[in-house]
């Protein structure tokens, strides 16, 4: 099976990476990225994206599934319309190219309360997207619906202190359904969603993430 990626150097995204390449279940894998990654691997084929002009590169979007791990922050893009511009239109973009190229599955890292109709900013664009790749008609669909991500190293002095919290709310058997997830687990659970799922429109909570395997019995989405 050949996987492609965008997001392929974000936290999630990076470890993703690790995951398909030790998986003799995917054949390929490659990533559309900004700048060459350093790896080095057999499996892996980079493809140096301008995602401001994604028809340069849309003859290599072709494969079996496409992961997208694609976000940022607020502080990171600078402005809303920026983060606008990278956490939903050009992810809905490439997703447009990936179908039209014959790919018929997809699995999208979105967030905990993604709405369409959601006052907050962040959870809206997440929505957004979740909803406009939901009609571009994929085969397979699999949406990740995540909380707090533990980031490996992570300098987002906010991203600790919740971490910190919920743990120990956790531990007192509150808040369980906002448990920190590690980014290195749910790049497991992402590269193994594929594979357990049939077709249709699916998305998995925090709860179900958690869960030792994923169950085919995944609710549908609304």
């Amino acid at each position: 099976m050949k996987a492609l990626i965008i997001g392929a150097t974000g936290a999630t995204g990076k470890d993703l990476v690790n995951v398909l390449l030790r998986d003799p279940e995917y054949t390929a894998v490659t990533i559309f990225v900004r700048c060459p990654t350093g790896i080095s691997n057999l499996k892996l084929t980079e493809v140096l994206t301008d995602f401001e002009n994604l028809d340069e590169v849309s003859g290599q979007i072709n494969g079996e599934v496409l992961f997208c791990c694609l976000g940022t922050t607020l502080k990171a893009a600078g402005s809303k319309d920026n983060q606008q511009h990278i956490d939903y239109e050009i992810p809905l973009d490439f997703a447009v190219l990936a179908k039209s190229n014959g790919v018929k599955r997809m699995v999208l890292l979105s967030a905990y309360g993604a709405s369409a109709k959601s006052r907050v900013f962040y959870s809206r664009l997440k929505g957004m997207l979740e909803d406009g790749v939901a009609k571009l008609g994929f085969d397979q669909y699999i949406t990740f619906r995540p909380g707090l991500l533990v980031r490996k190293n992570s300098d987002r002095v906010g991203e600790r202190i919740s971490e910190g919290l919920l743990n120990f709310l956790n531990g007192i058997g509150i808040a369980r359904k906002f448990k920190p997830l590690p980014t290195a687990l749910l790049a497991e659970k992402m590269a193994m969603a594929p594979k357990v799922f049939n077709g249709g429109q699916l998305f998995l909570e925090l709860d179900e993430i958690f869960k030792d395997k994923l169950e085919a019995g995944a609710p549908k989405k609304q």
